[in-house]
């Protein structure tokens, strides 16, 4: 029998839309029912490709008798953290007040005025290992909700109030402490054996090698970039990148990056790609540009939708078995080819009859030295492995199109085209921005969550709005199309507008449009993914250097202030928001470029492409886009052709250098 999730499109919410649980979407119908009938509200929040959410669903949301107390005593609210990350947020927060972790599944228990009392991750349907099991707990829950409600009330009041958006507070003056003192913290927490910043398990988080990357730049550091090269090295060793189809996983479950949680998130993917992508452009070094092509490759075949958009994941399950579609064992690998090819393959990615996986193999090239080599006859044999694998088992996908991490595989994109070349990178990034631009948006400027199946959801987030004004800038810097930096304007306007708080800084992640829920959260941390908020100072400080705005500016000053503020605790948590703030403390060059002609554009391009430049932003201005650019950077109509020549402006901690038309001699400043 179908539940209330029967029609939702969330794959998510689909793979529960037959359990006996009479589940309900997030909304209106579900809370109203607690209210009018008095029912305790419980909250499950996870995602399609989560393995632990698969578990539980089968233990305890296909169970009858837990299906019967759920239904009995409690209203059943089944929500997709990737749709309704404003939900997610809220309740993630409760969690980990709560229990001093999070993670997915999440259970929130709640009175009917959505009032939490109680949180946790996974549960078994019955108590085990000091664990309690589901049905214990909501037993114990609903009879202290008939013999005790005034104590659930007061402790659900406490939590509540304490829940409640406190500001943080804002450093008076911006200064390099906290950057060294991220630095610092990296150099203590780094694994000099197997890279990365911890023991088990490891998560990829890319931001925090992109920071290193910049940190060596700047403060020319080499330490910095020998943490970001080894932990590069040893992801791609590891089986945390899939050796055979491509793509990483979304984190080992080890210290040396061997046997991963094998869900591939699309956010995952598109950082990296930018963390390798940046490495090559600094070192010189092939294998960080074969690493980030394979990764794209991947994102290609089987991530991109024929729309332009990107998908969210796939999944770590197949046939109910977490990894089975990636396991190998030494016999199928003989048998699929003659047995040289085979027993060559089984020694080169270490494949044996042991296993290092629940009896089979995950390829991995942690005991190869010649990592850095590409081997042709071991390609040729990766791709019919892919080949055989595809007819093995199939992994679930999920479909749907996050506006956000869209926007991050736009970024990695423009960055593939401006350092690689290949028109196939751009053609793709511009894409993927028109079906943001017209399939992700709400006919009034505004984003939108989500789309699939032609349907889109959800009030656009933070998060949508940021990452869309940094994939803006990317595509910016790509191609010096104005257009791109008009929206890129207009979106971080509607930013501006919808979710800064005027009075102590910072973006609220939640549209002041939007359903308010019981806190509004400002997240600052850089998880998984760099937070909207520093995504947010990133873009409006290279927004206020790009066009002069004083507004802007003064903006950006007050946003890195209460990032700065929000780092002082625990620095190398924020990653990203110190990116941001680099772009302000250190040397920084605006470029305005005056150019006559395609020719002397490409060349400036390719001039480009060469360095690595973090604190170094791009103006082009021409004979057809002159009014345009004057109208978004104001301060560019003095700027003009000398001597009729495609003429170039450097200024350098706020002095300008006499114009020159002479290409060579702009290499010579950028150096």
């Amino acid at each position: 029998m179908a539940n209330k999730l029967q029609g939702e499109s969330s794959p998510y919410l689909k793979q529960h839309e037959h359990n006996p649980v009479h589940w309900f979407p997030w909304g209106e119908e579900a809370l109203n029912k607690a209210k009018e009938e008095n029912k305790l509200i419980i909250v499950s929040i996870g995602y399609s490709a989560c393995h632990w959410c698969h578990v539980m669903a089968h233990e305890s949301f296909e169970d009858a008798e837990v299906a019967h107390m759920l239904n009995r005593d409690f209203v059943a609210i089944k929500v997709d953290k990737e749709e309704r990350p404003d939900v997610d947020a809220v309740y993630m927060r409760v969690c980990q007040a709560l229990t001093g972790s999070g993670g997915w599944p999440m259970t929130i228990l709640m009175t009917p005025e959505q009032r939490p009392f109680y949180a946790g991750t996974y549960f078994p349907k019955e108590s085990r290992y000091h664990m309690p099991g589901l049905l214990d707990l909501l037993a114990a829950i609903a009879q202290q909700w008939q013999d005790n409600r005034e104590q659930l009330l007061q402790s659900s009041d406490r939590i509540t109030a304490a829940m409640q958006e406190k500001s943080g507070k804002k450093v008076e003056s911006l200064t390099k402490d906290t950057i060294f003192a991220a630095e610092s913290q990296f150099s203590q927490s780094f694994d000099r054996l197997f890279g990365g910043f911890s023991s088990q398990p490891k998560f990829p988080t890319p931001h925090n090698l992109m920071f290193l990357l910049q940190y060596h730049v700047l403060e020319q550091d080499a330490h910095a970039l020998e943490m970001a090269e080894k932990t590069l090295q040893q992801m791609y060793r590891g089986g945390i990148f899939d050796h055979v189809g491509f793509g990483f996983s979304r984190y080992s479950t080890d210290e040396k990056w061997l046997i991963p949680h094998f869900e591939k998130m699309l956010y995952d993917n598109a950082l990296l790609t930018i963390a390798y992508l940046e490495t090559y452009q600094i070192t010189g070094n092939d294998f960080y540009k074969m690493v980030a092509t394979k990764i794209m490759h991947y994102i290609f075949r089987e991530m991109q939708d024929s729309t332009g958009g990107f998908y969210s994941a796939q999944d770590a399950d197949s046939d109910g078995e977490e990894g089975k579609y990636y396991a190998l064992t030494p016999d199928e690998m003989i048998a699929l080819f003659e047995e040289s090819d085979g027993n060559a393959f089984n020694d080169y990615f270490n494949i044996t009859a042991k296993g290092n996986f629940e009896g089979k193999s995950i390829p991995n090239l942690i005991g190869n030295e010649n990592f850095e080599v590409p081997d042709k006859r071991m390609e040729q044999l990766a791709e019919k492995v892919y080949a055989y694998r595809l007819t093995r088992t199939a992994l679930h996908k999920d479909d749907k199109i996050l506006t956000s991490w869209n926007a991050l595989m736009i970024v990695a994109l423009c960055k593939a085209y401006q350092i690689l070349g290949g028109s196939e990178y751009l053609r793709a990034a511009k894409k993927g921005m028109h079906f943001i631009l017209t399939s992700l948006t709400d006919g009034q400027g505004g984003l939108r969550v989500r789309y699939r199946d032609g349907e889109t959801s959800g009030t656009g987030n933070l998060d949508d709005y940021a990452f869309t004004v940094w994939a803006l800038l990317s595509l910016y810097d790509a191609t010096f199309d104005a257009d791109y930096l008009q929206q890129a304007l207009a979106f971080q306007q509607k930013m501006q507008n919808n979710f800064w708080d005027e009075q102590n800084g910072g973006f609220y992640l939640v549209d002041s449009n939007a359903e308010q829920l019981i806190s509004r959260p400002k997240e600052t941390y850089d998880g998984a993914i760099p937070s909207g908020n520093s995504v947010a100072a990133y873009c409006l400080m290279k927004l206020s250097k790009l066009t002069g705005d004083l507004q802007l500016q003064k903006t950006a000053y007050t946003q890195l202030q209460f990032m700065a503020g929000a780092a002082e605790q625990y620095p190398s948590g924020y990653s990203f928001a110190l990116c941001a703030l680099m772009l302000s403390l250190y040397p920084a060059r605006e470029i305005v470029c005056v150019v006559k002609s395609e020719t002397d554009l490409t060349s400036l391009k390719a001039l480009l492409l060469k360095r690595f430049l973090p604190n170094t932003v791009v103006l082009v201005k021409d004979e057809k886009n002159a009014v345009q650019v004057e109208s978004l950077a104001p301060f560019t109509k003095e700027y003009s052709f000398q001597d009729d020549k495609s003429t170039y402006y450097v200024c350098e901690n706020n002095a300008c250098s006499p114009p020159t038309n002479d290409l060579s001699e702009l290499e010579k400043r950028l150096s």
